[in-house]
């Protein structure tokens, strides 16, 4: 076979080398581009391969990120009670501050990833809830209604609103919200909430996170009406997305997307080992959860587990959420696996204008030459969570009106 190459060369300094805990120090709002790549045979499955590129003496320092309506996830919950950093043992991914210069290379002596294309299908998946929003809208007169509730003026967080905003007005969804200053009191903030869960309008409520520090943002999470709980996590929501035989009425958006990312490319989740890294109530429990819906017999690794590399190669499918950059090495990846990688995380790099690239959980330099397909970062799980969201929204309305076997969650959940 042919091969192309494209080597983008980068100037490399020293910076100095920190791991920074849970709590992040400061946030970016940011958009990378994504890279070139080769188109493969399935839908949104697209090959690439890498090339080994002399990092020189560069340390680093890893930095929360936040996500824009690009792709990028909110950080607003914290894996509380894990501390990854503490562990011993655990090498440096030498690709940290290179992982987005890639030589393209198909050959037969070389493994190749396909690229799971997440920025694609969710354009799709967005596309299709257009489409169902004009139908529902022809039937009825009426279109679905998404409200978000902001306390504060987080830079981060005015962002992912305005995000959803845009994102609702492409697909026909009507946008509610209120923003309200950042003394506000609970009550203040539960009012609005309740105002929402009364509006015949709205379909979903949603509270932007992370909350002031006074507010308790689990009062404030449980006062969301159950039928509008588009952001899936009603405690009576994941209760019943962890009960065989009983049916969530929302699934969480970023779980959520990564089931779909897997059934849109064809991977089969019955009957294979699935392992998911890290265990918070955002992402790693609830899409444990749904793996176990879909047949897969599901492993959960935590900064307790022993030997995490020796557990997570036993796997057909990874995957990783825990919030640290290249955690996961290539020789935590069984040959052929499917890999798909949750984390954001800013590395500081003064070679950028931005000052800082983003990598995910996962080293894809080395795990693309092993899994047989992967998720980039960004582009692969960020951009499913707001689509997810929308259909979640789209579902809620569709109950109201009547069309409750046309609910998406009935079709594609077992």
């Amino acid at each position: 076979g042919g091969s192309l190459f494209m080597v983008a060369s980068m100037a490399s300094t020293w910076l100095r080398s920190v791991m920074m805990g849970d709590e992040p120090v400061f946030h970016f709002l940011a958009s990378a581009s994504c890279p070139r790549l080769l188109t493969g045979a399935l839908p949104h499955l697209q090959l690439c391969g890498c090339w080994s590129w002399n990092q020189g003496s560069i340390s680093r320092r890893l930095l929360r990120v936040v996500a824009d309506g690009n792709g990028f996830l909110p950080v607003s919950r914290r894996n509380v009670g894990e501390n990854w950093s503490a562990r011993n043992g655990f090498q440096t991914c030498q690709f940290a501050l290179e992982e987005d210069v890639f030589a393209f290379t198909v050959t037969t002596a070389e493994h190749s990833a396909a690229l799971i294309d997440g920025k694609a299908i969710s354009q799709k998946i967005r596309h299709e809830i257009a489409e169902e929003v004009a139908k529902l809208e022809k039937a009825t007169g009426k279109v679905p209604g998404l409200a978000v509730v902001l306390v504060g003026s987080r830079k981060d967080s005015e962002t992912y609103v305005r995000s959803k905003k845009k994102a609702c007005e492409e697909a026909g969804i009507a946008s509610f919200g209120i923003n309200l200053p950042e003394d506000s009191s609970e009550e203040e903030v539960l009012k609005y909430v309740q105002k929402f869960n009364n509006d015949p309008a709205v379909h979903g409520v949603l509270v932007q996170l992370p909350l002031p520090k006074h507010i308790n943002e689990e009062k404030i999470m449980g006062a969301v009406s159950i039928d509008k709980d588009v952001d899936g996590f009603h405690p009576l929501n994941i209760g019943r997305l962890a009960m065989r035989g009983k049916m969530p009425l929302f699934v969480p958006c970023t779980p959520k997307g990564c089931i779909e990312l897997l059934l849109r490319t064809g991977v089969e989740i019955k009957g294979k080992h699935a392992v998911v890294i890290g265990r918070s109530n955002v992402v790693g429990m609830p899409v444990a959860l749904l793996l176990l819906r879909h047949q897969a017999t599901v492993t959960v690794v935590h900064s307790y587990t022993p030997h995490p590399a020796e557990v997570t190669r036993r796997a057909d499918i990874v995957i990783a959420a825990v919030g640290v950059a290249h955690l996961v090495r290539g020789d935590w990846i069984k040959p052929g696996a499917v890999v798909i990688d949750v984390g954001i995380n800013a590395v500081e790099d003064e070679s950028r204008k931005a000052g800082y690239r983003l990598v995910g959980d996962v080293c894809y330099r080395e795990a693309c030459m092993i899994a047989s397909a992967i998720t980039p970062v960004p582009g692969g799980v960020g951009p499913m969570t707001i689509a997810m969201l929308l259909s979640n929204t789209l579902d809620s309305a569709k109950r109201t009106f009547g069309f409750v076997d046309q609910v998406t969650t009935h079709q594609w959940m077992p």
